[in-house]
């Protein structure tokens, strides 16, 4: 039995209902006030459709009607994607935002609850709207608005998520070097700013996605890649650890400990070969160090066979993080889309 537990909110799956009823029963004995709500159709504003060939469709519909409302864009021109290909800079001179129309940071908090559950196409557009929230200008604010339309025109899609059939965990690591390049006074520290993205699937579905600013400055594309690789890894591995217990506790494996494929795949050649080959040089060692803690985990026939981390090299044209660090072209955003999305 799987218990997912947020404050007083619970999800219980088992593998038929008299035992849910049983563990309610149980429950309600003990003293807990507990009210059944039947199938797991909606968790935490969360739409979960199941339909017919398998698949499993996360939406938030009842929120983006609310983003919509609030931001007074009811009846807007959709939008094809959700950012400019140009990035969002600070904007010093630009006029203050007028937080009379609507309030720009609740408004945010909304599209970050609505990117982090079920919309990673809007969590590179929503990350960038996010670091303006104490000084917002009117630039930001058309910012938002380009997201808002983009969510109008797709208000019922979501995640559509499809078990492949394994228990493989696999990584897309991304970065954009100095993106913020040109985009806020030269000699401001923040013009050369990198940003970095990663999604993690779990059996062919999206668990995790990640967009974020490196707070350092990167001085090449393979620092920033490797920025980003390495962070991800980070993520990976309590990720990892938390399904291998799961597994184990329901059964889902044979005797044998849960097999469990992991690779990342990055499509930058210098990140790559210093991942697997892990050799350091003048080059890479100003930034490698504090980065190098996940060679420990990296496969090698000879070095490492214990290794459960695969570091595969990624056609860019494939890289599923793309999306999530920097502004895409309509053609490339829906491609990346489909391919974690589904849609």
């Amino acid at each position: 039995m799987l218990i997912i537990l947020y404050v007083d909110d619970a999800g219980i799956a088992a593998p038929n209902e008299e035992s849910i009823d049983n563990l309610v029963k149980e429950l309600r004995d003990e003293g807990f006030d507990l009210e059944m709500e039947g199938d797991f159709t909606e968790y935490l504003g969360i739409g979960i459709e199941h339909r017919d060939d398998g698949s499993v469709c996360m939406t938030q519909k009842g929120l983006i009607e609310k983003i919509i409302a609030t931001a007074k864009m009811q009846g807007c021109k959709p939008n094809k994607t959700p950012a400019l290909q140009v990035a969002l800079g600070s904007d010093a001179e630009g006029v203050p935002w007028d937080q009379n129309h609507w309030d720009y940071a609740s408004l945010v908090g909304m599209l970050l609850y609505v990117s982090n559950n079920t919309r990673p196409d809007i969590t590179f557009a929503v990350s960038q709207v996010a670091r303006y929230t104490a000084c917002p200008k009117e630039s930001h604010a058309r910012a938002i608005k380009c997201i808002v339309r983009y969510l109008a025109g797709t208000i019922n899609r979501g995640v559509v998520m499809k078990h492949d059939g394994t228990f493989d965990l696999k990584v897309w690591a991304d970065a954009d070097f100095a993106g913020t390049f040109g985009q806020e006074p030269s000699g401001n520290a923040k013009s050369v700013k990198s940003r970095y993205g990663y999604v993690i699937t779990f059996g062919g579905a999206p668990l995790v996605w990640k967009s974020q600013l490196i707070s350092e400055i990167c001085l090449s594309t393979t620092h920033a890649e490797y920025v980003g690789l390495s962070n991800s890894v980070r993520a990976l591995i309590p990720i990892r650890s938390l399904i291998k217990d799961t597994l184990e506790q329901l059964k889902l494996t044979s005797k044998e400990k849960p097999k469990i494929l992991c690779k990342i795949f990055e499509d930058n050649q210098a990140a790559y070969h210093l991942a697997i080959n892990q050799q350091l040089s003048p080059r890479t060692k100003y930034f490698a160090i504090k980065y190098h803690f996940f060679w420990q985990f990296v496969y090698h026939a000879e070095r490492n066979p214990e290794g459960w981390l695969n570091v595969e090299k990624c056609s860019t044209d494939l890289m599923n993080a793309d999306y999530l660090t920097k502004g895409l072209g309509r053609i490339k955003f829906e491609a990346n889309r489909f391919r974690i999305q589904g849609w």
